[in-house]
């Protein structure tokens, strides 16, 4: 991406208020006056389904589909945590591009000091289908400096733990991608009621497949180890969500982690391959050592 160029803000926060830099790389076109008006607007949403057909899922809204489409996504400003940068994307689940990403982090040389990368460029970013490997659709986006990946989920998306967090030299900031990039916080307060509706339901579909896994359990290593890493879930889901804005009012994030865990062990199921004979007939046999003893 040898026309992409990145746009550095970096932000101190001093007494008042902050105190807002700008570093352009070499061959950038100059930024915008801060207050000017955008000149593109976001693109609308082409609806939910395979193909970018049917209605788009409004923010905190579970999709009908168990496989949550791309298109439902398209136009929305996703947030991390509900409250930093910004991901906006486009397409449908065969071509998808980032319009526009900006990540929030920290100084290297002062932790202390708020930064924001704003990555602009000629063209959006492509990014690249990787297939299912967590049970949801994945991307890969090659942005220069912080490659990453995120899962589609219904009405956000959510990037995978980053090996390390991504550098930006010459604004001296460093900034992780990872978490949940869904609808500001503060936004979903009017929809905590069907949030927890929706958690309710991915709650009980994740149960099901537990008890599924417990059924091949006997003799199978990786269902005995997927149970273990099931029992360590709640906790990860509460550390996931705890940064998200306004959690606690409406629960957003914990659902769409149920959403993605539901999706994992789906896909974790179907590899374990189907129940053994063996269990069934034990408890036949059983029956009929009862039904004698009577």
């Amino acid at each position: 991406m040898s026309r992409l160029f990145v746009l550095f803000v970096c932000g101190l926060v001093l007494g008042a208020g902050p105190v807002h830099a700008q570093l352009a790389l070499p061959g950038a076109a100059p930024a915008a006056p801060e207050g000017a008006a955008a000149t593109s607007k976001p693109k609308k949403s082409a609806g939910m389904g395979s193909k970018g057909g049917g209605a788009a899922a409004k923010p905190g809204k579970l999709a009908s589909s168990a496989a949550p489409g791309v298109a439902g996504l398209a136009g929305q400003p996703l947030l991390l945590n509900g409250g930093a940068g910004l991901l906006q994307i486009s397409g449908d689940d065969e071509a998808v591009q980032i319009d526009r990403l900006k990540l929030a982090g920290e100084g290297v040389s002062d932790p202390s000091q708020r930064c924001v990368v704003d990555i602009v460029g000629e063209k959006p970013i492509r990014a690249t289908s990787v297939g299912r490997p967590d049970g949801l659709e994945r991307f890969q986006a090659d942005v220069p400096a912080c490659p990453f990946a995120f899962d589609v989920l219904s009405g956000s998306a959510l990037v995978p733990p980053q090996i390390s967090a991504c550098v930006f030299k010459a604004a001296d900031c460093q900034t992780n991608p990872s978490g949940l990039w869904g609808s500001d916080g503060a936004s979903l307060e009017k929809n905590a009621g069907d949030i927890a509706k929706e958690r309710a339901q991915a709650e009980k579909a994740m149960g099901k497949l537990v008890r599924a896994i417990q059924d091949r359990a006997e003799n199978n290593p990786d269902a005995e180890n997927l149970l273990r890493d099931q029992s360590a879930f709640a906790g990860q889901r509460d550390d996931a969500c705890r940064d998200y804005v306004k959690e606690s009012v409406h629960g957003f994030c914990a659902a769409r982690m149920t959403e993605a865990r539901t999706a994992l062990l789906q896909s974790r199921l179907e590899a374990l391959g189907p129940q053994t004979a063996g269990k069934p007939e034990k408890k036949k046999k059983k029956s009929k050592e009862a039904a004698k003893a009577e």
